[in-house]
C-alpha cells in the first residue's frame, strides 16, 4: 500500500512509518516540523534501510497538498495525525487549536475525495470520554463534555470523518481513540522528541531521571484512586503503531462501500502515576526526584481501554510491557 502520513515525522507518525516500511508498503510522509525535526528521517532510515519520501509543508495548505497528491499518485490510503496536542496549551489558545486542528483535518478529507484516496484513518483520542462513568472503557460508553479544547477538537473531528463517510460512495475511515501512547523504539534511533519543555509524563520523567530538570511534577496526590494519583492506560508506541498497520489491512478487506466505526487503542490496564515512576526507578535502577503539585485544569482521576472490540475485529492486542516501554524511553533518553 501508499499511505500518505499526515505528521509523519511525529512521535506515532514515525513509528507508523518504520511499521509501514518494514511490512512492504510506502509511507509518503508530510509534516510542516513545527513540532518535529527532520532528523527522524534519517533515524527511520538507519531502521528499515529504506529511504521515506518526505514533503515539507502544511496540511491546512489546500494548495501545496493538492500538489503532494499529483506527485504521488495511486494512493491507497490516508493516516491523519498532523494536529496540535498539548493539552494544557489548548486551554490557552483555543482558537489556535480548533483552527489547526479541524481545518487540517477537512482540507485532508476533501483531498481524499478528489483523488479517490478510500481508506482514512484518524488519530484520536481517549480523551473524547471526558471524565469517563466507567472504567475500563468499552467503545460504546458515552462521549462526555470535553474537559479542554484538544479534547473537543477530537470529538469535533470524529463527528466530521462520521458525517463525511456516511454521504460519500467509497470513503472507509476509523477514528483510533489512543490512550496514553510512552516509549520509544527498541532500536533507540526514533523516541519521543518534544521541543522545549516535554507536555508528556514520561520524556519529562526520563529528562529528570537524566539529570536535565531538577524534578518531576506529580499533579495531584487526591485523587479517588489507591496511591491518590491519577491513573492512566500507558501504551508501548510500537504496538500502537502495529495498530495502525492493522486497521489500514481491515479497511482494506471491507466489502463495505463506505464504512466508519471507531475503536480503542490501549492495554486494558491501568497504572497510576507513583506506579510509573516506581516501575522506571525499577527497570532503570535510577531514582527520580518529584514532588507533589496541585492538580491541573482538565486533568481526571482515571482512563483506562477495554480494547476487547480491536481485538476481536482486528486481531490486534498490546504486546508490550510497561516495563519495555520505560526502559526504551530510558534507552532513547540516553542517546540525546
Amino acid at each position: 500500500m501508499r499511505v500518505l502520513i499526515t505528521g509523519g515525522a511525529g512521535y506515532i507518525g514515525s513509528h507508523v512509518a518504520v511499521e509501514l516500511l518494514t511490512n512492504g508498503h510506502t509511507p509518503i510522509i508530510v509534516d510542516n516540523l513545527v513540532n518535529a525535526h527532520k532528523s527522524v528521517l534519517r533515524q527511520i532510515e538507519k531502521i528499515t534501510n529504506k529511504k521515506p519520501i518526505f514533503y515539507e509543508g502544511d496540511v491546512c495548505d489546500k494548495t501545496f497538498l493538492s500538489d503532494v497528491l499529483t506527485q504521488e499518485p495511486a494512493i491507497d490510503g490516508v493516516i491523519h495525525f498532523a494536529a496540535y496536542k498539548a493539552v494544557g496549551e489548548s486551554l490557552k489558545k483555543p482558537l489556535t487549536y480548533y483552527h489547526n486542528n479541524l481545518l487540517s483535518l477537512i482540507t485532508v478529507l476533501d483531498l481524499a475525495k478528489r483523488h479517490m484516496i478510500k481508506h482514512v484513518v484518524f488519530s484520536s483520542s481517549a480523551t473524547v470520554y471526558g471524565n469517563p462513568i466507567t472504567n475500563p472503557i468499552p467503545e460504546t460508553a458515552p462521549r462526555q463534555e470535553a474537559t479542554n479544547p484538544y479534547g473537543n477538537t477530537k470529538a469535533i473531528a470524529e463527528d466530521i470523518i462520521r458525517d463525511t463517510a456516511h454521504a460519500s460512495k467509497n470513503l472507509k475511515a476509523i477514528a483510533l481513540r489512543y490512550f496514553n501512547p510512552i516509549g520509544a523504539h527498541p532500536s533507540a534511533h526514533i523516541g519521543e522528541l518534544p521541543l522545549g519543555t516535554p507536555a508528556n509524563l514520561v520524556p519529562y520523567l526520563t529528562q529528570v531521571a537524566a539529570g536535565k530538570r531538577d524534578a518531576l511534577s506529580v499533579f495531584g496526590d487526591d485523587y479517588d484512586t489507591p496511591d491518590g494519583t491519577g491513573v492512566r492506560d500507558f501504551i508501548h508506541v510500537v504496538d500502537l503503531a502495529k495498530a495502525h498497520i492493522a486497521t489500514l489491512k481491515f479497511l482494506s478487506n471491507k466489502k463495505d462501500s463506505s464504512y466508519y466505526d471507531v475503536y480503542n487503542v490501549g492495554t486494558g490496564t491501568g497504572t497510576s502515576v507513583k506506579e510509573l515512576i516506581t516501575t522506571f526507578e525499577k527497570v532503570t535502577g535510577v531514582n527520580v526526584p518529584y514532588h507533589i503539585a496541585p492538580r491541573r485544569p482538565g486533568d481526571i482521576a482515571t482512563c483506562w481501554a477495554d480494547p476487547t472490540k480491536i481485538k476481536k475485529d482486528m486481531h490486534w492486542e498490546a504486546s508490550y510491557t510497561i516495563e519495555d516501554a520505560l526502559r526504551h524511553a530510558w534507552q532513547w533518553q540516553q542517546t540525546l
